[in-house]
């Protein structure tokens, strides 16, 4: 979009959280508004709506931003929809109206050009505020179907941003001329590491260079169904891989004394982290190959960088989301996903081929790219820019 035509003040009102999935893709969103407005002499006030406990609650303070609370109702999902009516169910929707009035109230006050809501229970009583006073709202969908908070204000929304082609004939119809396809958006810091930093920050002075480099991840807290997997087939990876296994930090001292009977060599070859913090960017730069799950923000992550990856989906993710994430980059040759049962023999077959093939690697590595959109978060404020001015 060119600059000449940026507003002077814009006033931006993002609502969502609960994750990360639903909240880092709305602050980099924002700081790539910021970043735009400031490039051309304009101001950006922002105004976060979220819950007490999710993420968001420490995230935007953190960043800067004004932040209220509203009453939600948190719908706990189940396959027997005479289960959908419990007690807590019904008790969390009486509280949906409430909330309502209370983001009505604030969106009143604000006045925002534009609402931004990106998931999460919290998004529906300020997304249907948005529509009660008549400012622009645009959805953004980090998954390939649209998640239930989504789902309820889809009718709604100015536009729909959504992060994979596959999206589009999942929406309903009546919605789909409103949809565009942006992405997922990535910290941009994401995509700047560089592998010898990481080799320098983590001390990784035993690895062996020519061959390549796995990074295992169960996300911040670990996950035990991964870490037990790579545990059982570890002598067997150190003899074709170097190993970082970030495995959250409550299993360090269990995988540690697994380790403990490795060759030294092999044992040289692995690293092993309760959690990789700012160092991120440099790891990923410098893995090969990916043993993670498949959620949303780690998939535009991977994609973006061109990764191969060997998702092991989570079987809780609400509405089976990681599965289905997984599956689609799979059936395009993306990546593997290990659907079912994984166990350490599933695992070493997936892994291998890619370990001993760098041909198959580099293969996967360029599908997944195509996949990727670096681009994405100038993608979704073109699109928050042309809602409030549209």
């Amino acid at each position: 979009m060119d600059t000449s035509s940026l507003p002077r003040s814009f006033r931006l009102l993002v609502t969502g959280g609960g994750t990360g999935g639903h909240t880092y893709p709305a602050l980099t969103a924002i700081r790539t508004l910021q970043g735009r407005l400031a490039a051309a002499g304009g101001t950006l006030d922002v105004l976060w709506i979220g819950t007490a406990d999710g993420l968001e609650a420490r995230v935007a303070p953190a960043e800067g931003i004004a932040f209220r609370t509203v009453a939600t109702g948190k719908i706990r999902r189940s396959a027997n929809p005479l289960k959908m009516l419990s007690a807590a169910n019904v008790k969390d929707m009486a509280r949906v109206p409430l909330g309502v009035a209370q983001a009505r109230s604030i969106v009143s006050e604000f006045q925002p050009d534009v609402v931004l809501a990106t998931g999460g229970y919290v998004a529906v009583p300020a997304g249907l505020a948005a529509r009660l006073c008549r400012r622009p709202l645009v959805l953004h969908e980090q998954t390939v179907r649209l998640g239930l908070a989504n789902r309820k204000l889809a009718s709604s929304a100015t536009r729909i941003a959504v992060s994979s082609e596959s999206s589009l004939p999942l929406l309903p119809a009546e919605v789909r001329e409103r949809a565009v396809v942006t992405g997922n958006p990535v910290r941009p810091e994401v995509l700047t590491g560089h592998p010898d930093k990481a080799v320098a920050a983590l001390a990784l002075h035993g690895f062996e260079r020519r061959l390549p480099t796995v990074y295992v991840t169960g996300g911040a807290q670990g996950a035990q169904q991964i870490n037990g997997v790579v545990r059982d087939v570890l002598p067997w990876l150190l003899t074709h891989a170097n190993v970082i296994h970030q495995c959250g930090p409550a299993n360090v001292d269990e995988l540690r004394a697994a380790a403990a009977g490795l060759d030294p060599v092999l044992a040289a070859r692995y690293h092993l982290t309760g959690f990789v913090g700012a160092e991120l960017p440099d790891v990923l730069a410098l893995a090969d190959v990916v043993v993670s799950r498949s959620g949303a923000g780690t998939l535009a992550e991977l994609t973006a960088l061109g990764k191969p990856a060997v998702f092991v989906p989570l079987a809780t993710s609400a509405g089976n989301e990681q599965a289905h994430n997984a599956r689609h980059l799979a059936d395009a040759g993306a990546a593997v996903a290990l659907l079912g049962e994984v166990t350490a023999h599933t695992l070493h077959d997936a892994v291998g081929p890619l370990l001993t093939d760098p041909a198959r690697r580099a293969a996967m590595a360029e599908r997944a790219r195509a996949y990727g959109r670096p681009d994405a978060a100038d993608r979704l404020v073109d699109v928050l820019l042309s809602a409030a001015s549209g």
